[in-house]
């Protein structure tokens, strides 16, 4: 019998050279599906395993992502994966034990999802798994006594899921493992001492467990530990064991709120050591004199029992960032060389915590570098606060710690809106080449635990670390943001740009599958300075919304996926069919001319409201899809201007090919869409689903997009009164959508060129294309705060905690229209010459300079109004969700500000539209406006002074 190769790529059927999908519908858990499938896989395999002509060579030899191979002429008929990494998709469903089978696997990454469930015991049958990553799952149950046998094992992430028992003896087995992450869950018992084995062991991460007992002196014998981080757990009655000063290359040691006792122990021979922190704790007597690392940047030793003095070792630390020492006992002065024998560079900073001990003088300078912060309220020294200028440090409210920033900056001037693209497509900050535009992979990156306090000091030796590991240049990275979490950890938002030097302006595929093959197989040269990291998501919009990381494109279909977690491995089928699909494929090859485009069905619904087109229909309203009727284009497709018989004018949405749907996906979504009727958003009028194509009919909006009229190059401009209708007419369409659509809908892309105007002004929210209907109760009636999904929206517009963590929420459409509303304030985009509105914003309101980035051509304004309308689109913006307004509050606010207008400021301008009867775009509308309460010019000041006067921007 001659050998058929059969390969399952992205678990679609490959034989030979032909490639066939299985159909890609809705996940199920019937468990009589899942037993057939698995009846299925095991059938084939008995019959691989009776073959003739076995081939002892390795039949897989592709390293892509997600590739299942069977060779039925080799390898004793077993499934041979190399890596499959399902990370970030939404996955729910549990691991299936017959995961144990995938015998050659190397990486299994379940990252980021919704998996619940326990860990099969049956992984520990994969004896050459190198990378388990689970983490940010809902994973229950204990840790599989199992895993700890998985001889080349490097690596072992099962943090932030709800894991709880013991750690197993077993784990002590691992010889090769270099991280071990167990970090957030609810493990409890003793640490086993027996980890001391582990002698790879680079990383422990324990932190954030309920584990108890004793700190095993042993750990130090793991002479590589480099960091050792176990903060709130319960080590009752336990000392900090003397050994752990023998741990020569320990670079953390975090032992925060972990109910330790006694002194601490003399950590100076420790030579690399740059964190340390034992806060939180009852630790007694005084603080070691001998000194630190000269490389620590961060000490914290506060809320324990210390008593003593201060010592003088403090005094010779170059990078030392913070040092607290609050809620403790200590007495006598506080030395002044901590920060005289320091020299600051203007991105270095140190922070002092000295609060609520006993200290009475400070001996030395009391004129401190700006870079440094010194907090003294509650110690005597403060009792006389005229005392040699004690006020700066003895004042109630201080600088706070570093929580979020931004780093991303511009070092060439460059002209407003001349980047030649869209708004994907940003100026490179640091680019060689002046002005360079291009388009970036945008990235959530989180390190677990740094060893550092203060992230701008070090950002560009991060920048050379990052760029020495993914092989780019220094420039062709930039920090967008950052936030600092508990843990301490660090989430930044990346930004990778193309090089500047061979006229691209878009990374190549093959790039950007080098760049994200490096974040997920930890390819990276290692860094225990900054730690760990973890790839939150990789966000391919704009030009790379259609990059595959499949092999020839091919991607694992959701089904598939979700039968996977369901306790089915393959979708496999018997090799006669197989061969009878590939004559059905050779026969098929006869026939080019049907396209896949073309074979599609006539099926159609009736739905009330809503008309059923012809294709021909379509064709003759826009001459053929002539280029002339063409009005815009998204990620949809193309929008022709089209002309029913009955001379409708109407706005024609065509899919394009890579944006079709199944038939009753789309089908569906139009039935959702006919029940959307409010006057603020635009309707639904037909659709067609005819010869291969989908196409929605919509109303034409006669006045284009917002951001038509606010574009530079608009010849009419809209007053102060116009753009407040227009803001509270689209926060009224965007509550709709959340409050009273059946069901609930977060919209996910609001911008200025999704809301169209019609022949009146009258704002109309469109484009449901990334639309995602809200969370709905569970069995017990508990609403989820959130959907987890794949970041999808435009730069700019989109909400920074959506971005880190994929948890979209109806706070996300709040924050996307508040860059609208600042928009309407300002004329600017979002992102321009690499400045971002939000930020430019906030800067000048700080500042009490509002009015000077306000948009010139916006007309007369009373300033109080226009004050609620900049703190109300500040608010929208704030970073955290939860100090968002709602958007009932939204629409209250800004009806409030309506109110406030007399009526003639209500409509400062009377507007005159042609009477074309089809069409009034931007240059055809004549204004005059009515001014009549102007007055002088007032100081940018007056705008948070209370003062009401009404002025005419400069």
């Amino acid at each position: 019998m001659v050998g058929v190769k059969v390969c399952l790529l992205g678990f679609a059927l490959v034989v030979s050279f032909g490639c066939f999908t299985f159909p890609a519908t809705a996940q199920t858990t019937d468990p009589s599906e899942v037993t057939a499938l698995q009846t299925i896989k095991t059938r084939l395999i008995d019959q691989m395993k009776h073959l003739n002509n076995w081939n002892k060579g390795d039949p897989c030899t592709s390293n892509w992502t997600g590739v299942l191979c069977f060779d039925t002429v080799g390898i004793d008929g077993y499934l041979h994966i190399r890596e499959l990494q399902l990370l970030n998709m939404n996955l729910s469903g549990y691991l299936a034990p017959e995961l144990g089978q995938l015998s050659h696997i190397q990486v299994l990454d379940f990252m980021w999802n919704e998996i619940t469930g326990n860990i099969p015991k049956e992984i520990g049958n994969i004896t050459s798994l190198e990378l388990l990553l689970l983490n940010g799952n809902k994973i229950s149950g204990s840790l599989p006594a199992e895993i700890g046998y998985l001889p080349n094992l490097d690596r072992l992430q099962v943090d932030q899921n709800q894991l709880s028992g013991p750690i197993p003896n077993s784990f002590s087995n691992l010889n090769r493992i270099k991280h071990l992450h167990l970090n957030n869950n609810s493990l409890s018992g003793q640490i086993p001492p027996e980890l001391s084995k582990l002698s790879s062991l680079l990383h422990l991460l324990l932190d954030n467990n309920n584990l108890s007992g004793y700190l095993p002196p042993e750990l130090s014998n793991i002479l590589d530990l480099r960091i050792l981080q176990l903060d709130n757990n319960h080590f009752n009655e336990s000392e900090i064991p003397a050994s752990y000063k023998n741990m020569s290359k320990l670079v953390k040691l975090s032992l925060r709120n972990c109910s330790l006792q006694g002194a601490i122990p003399d950590l100076s021979s420790i030579p690399h050591l740059h964190y340390l922190d034992l806060s939180w704790n009852e630790l007694t007597g005084s603080i070691p004199s001998n000194k630190l690392s000269d490389r620590i940047t961060t000490i914290d030793l506060s809320h324990n029992h210390l008593n003593g003095s201060i010592p003088a070792n403090f005094s010779v630390l170059p990078h030392l960032q913070r040092l607290s020492l609050e809620n403790n006992l200590l007495s006598g002065s506080v030395p002044s060389t901590i920060w005289e024998n320091m020299t600051f560079t203007s991105s270095a900073s140190l922070t002092l915590d000295l609060r609520n001990n006993s200290l009475s003088n400070i001996l030395g300078d009391l004129h401190p570098p700006t870079n440094v912060s010194i907090r003294l309220q509650g110690n005597p020294v403060c009792n006389n606060v005229n005392k040699r200028n004690m006020v700066q440090f003895c004042q109630s409210e201080a600088r706070g710690e570093e929580t979020l920033g931004s780093l991303s900056n511009m070092t060439n001037i460059c002209p407003i809106h001349a980047c030649p693209f869209d708004d994907f497509y940003e100026y490179v900050p640091a680019s060689p080449v002046p002005c360079f535009c291009a388009a970036p992979i945008r990235i959530g990156y989180r390190l677990k635990s740094p060893s550092f306090s203060f992230f701008p000091t070090y950002l560009d030796l991060f920048k050379d670390y990052l760029a020495d590991s993914l092989y780019l240049d220094h420039y062709q990275i930039s920090i967008d943001s950052f936030i600092w979490e508990q843990g301490p950890r660090l989430n930044m938002y990346l930004k990778l740009f193309p090089t500047v030097y061979n006229n691209s302006h878009i990374f190549n595929i093959s790039e950007i599958q080098r760049i994200r093959g490096l974040f997920t197989t930890w390819a990276f040269r290692g860094s225990d300075f900054f730690g760990p990291y973890e790839l939150l998501n990789f966000t391919l919009i704009g030009p790379y919304l259609n990059v595959n990381f499949g092999p020839q494109g091919s991607m694992i279909s959701k089904r598939t996926l979700a039968l996977l977690l369901f306790g089915a491995i393959t979708c496999a089928i018997m090799i006669p069919a197989a061969i009878a699909m590939l004559i059905a494929k050779r026969k098929f090859r006869h026939h080019p001319s049907l396209s896949s485009k073309h074979l599609s069905s006539k099926i159609s619904i009736k739905i009330d409201g809503v008309k059923v087109f012809k294709f021909k229909e379509m064709v003759l309203a826009t001459d053929n899809f002539n280029i002339s009727t063409q009005v815009g284009q998204g990620g949809y497709g193309k929008v022709y201007k089209g002309i029913l018989e009955d001379n409708t004018v109407v706005a024609i949405k065509r899919a394009e090919e890579g944006s079709l749907q199944g038939q009753k996906e789309f089908l569906t979504e139009i039935e959702l869409l006919s029940r959307l009727h409010h006057r603020n958003l635009v309707s639904l009028i037909g659709y067609c689903v005819e010869q291969g194509e989908q196409m929605l009919i919509y109303e034409f909006m006669p006045n284009g997009t917002l951001r038509d009229w606010l574009c530079v190059k608009a010849k009419e401009r809209l007053s102060f009164g116009m753009r407040l209708h227009i803001a509270l007419g689209s926060a009224r369409g965007i509550l709709y959508l959340h409050t009273e659509a059946n069901p609930p809908i977060y919209h996910r892309d609001i911008k200025a060129s999704n809301i169209l105007l019609d022949s009146k002004l009258n704002a109309k929210v469109a484009d449901f294309g990334l639309s995602r209907l809200a969370p709905v109760p569970d069995e017990e009636g508990m609403m989820p705060g959130h959907i987890s999904t794949i970041v999808k929206g435009t730069p700019g517009y989109l909400d920074p905690e959506y971005l880190l963590t994929h948890k979209l929420t109806d706070k996300s459409d709040v924050y996307s229209l508040g860059v609208v509303f600042l928009e309407l304030l300002t004329g600017m985009r979002p992102i321009s010459h690499g400045k971002n509105i939000v930020r430019e914003v906030n800067v000048a309101y700080q500042s009490g300079m509002t009015h000077s980035i306000l948009d010139k051509c916006m007309g007369s304004y009373p300033s109080k109004c226009i004050e609620k309308f900049v703190v109300l689109a500040l608010k929208c913006c704030m970073d955290k969700p939860e100090a968002r307004p709602s958007m009932s509050e939204v629409v209250r606010k800004l009806e409030s500000i309506l109110q406030m207008l007399s009526e003639s400021d209500t409509m400062l301008s009377e507007c005159t539209y042609p009477n074309s009867g089809i069409s009034a775009p931007p240059s055809s509308l004549t204004c005059v406006t009515r001014d009549p309460n102007l007055s002088s010019n007032v100081s940018g000041s007056d705008l948070v002074s209370g003062v009401i006067p009404t002025i005419r921007p400069r």
